[in-house]
């Protein structure tokens, strides 16, 4: 696969499942707490209905299906969530060394639909934090989370570049749109979903992280 023409300006990384290995665990999460309310769902159920949602995204998808959640429910799922992150999650494949080596090269900035809690505690844990000095977004730092652009917009602008002049790696559809409605490149590690739904989307697929720094134009 030929390198991107022309080079961005900067690249904008999504976190969970694109650096951290953390979908399984976070939707194992929600199916524990689900179905301890008496709302049995399994953790592949999860993952299927809530894969790249920020949690008070989830209240509705929830309310609308099973019932009625606590008010306090966003604050306490997240909680739980990065406690597990804190203590279990691991490194997407490939990741820190290809984050590593394209951070030597643009400037590059971390978005996620997670909490601050959360994503402090995936990219601490990780050892991934030291990259993006200080350039890191949660959904909880702009007004409207993934599918949204707003994170991808931030994102850019921290990194001194017009969206136009970026390149978001992603590997979720709501990640996907907000990249694209952005006004950004999108392209899109192919974990759970299938190269041609993510390409429908308007984004570029790929196979492996260890492919991400050539199709950046950066070779050893």
């Amino acid at each position: 696969m030929p390198p991107l023409d022309p080079r961005p300006s900067a690249v904008l990384f999504d976190c969970d499942g694109v650096l951290a290995d953390s979908e399984a665990l976070a939707a194992a999460v929600v199916s524990e707490d689900m179905t301890e309310r008496g709302w049995p769902i399994t953790p592949a159920e999860s993952r299927r209905i809530f894969l790249g949602r920020a949690v008070p995204d989830m209240v509705a998808l929830i309310e609308a299906r099973w019932g009625r959640l606590p008010d306090d429910w966003p604050a306490a799922l997240s909680r739980r969530l990065t406690a597990r992150m804190a203590a279990e999650v691991i490194a997407v494949e490939g990741a820190p060394e290809a984050l590593a080596a394209v951070a030597s090269v643009f400037p590059v900035a971390c978005a996620s639909n997670s909490s601050r809690a959360e994503l402090t505690a995936k990219l601490g844990r990780l050892g991934l934090g030291q990259h993006f000095a200080g350039r890191v977004f949660s959904f909880e730092d702009v007004d409207r989370p993934k599918p949204h652009p707003d994170i991808y917009e931030a994102a850019a602008r921290s990194c001194g570049a017009a969206p136009k002049d970026c390149v978001v790696i992603e590997d979720s559809l709501p990640g996907i749109r907000a990249g694209i409605a952005a006004g950004c490149r999108v392209l899109a590690f192919a974990g759970d979903l299938e190269p041609a739904l993510l390409a429908a989307q308007g984004a570029q697929p790929f196979r492996q992280m260890a492919e991400l720094p050539a199709l950046l134009g950066i070779h050893a």
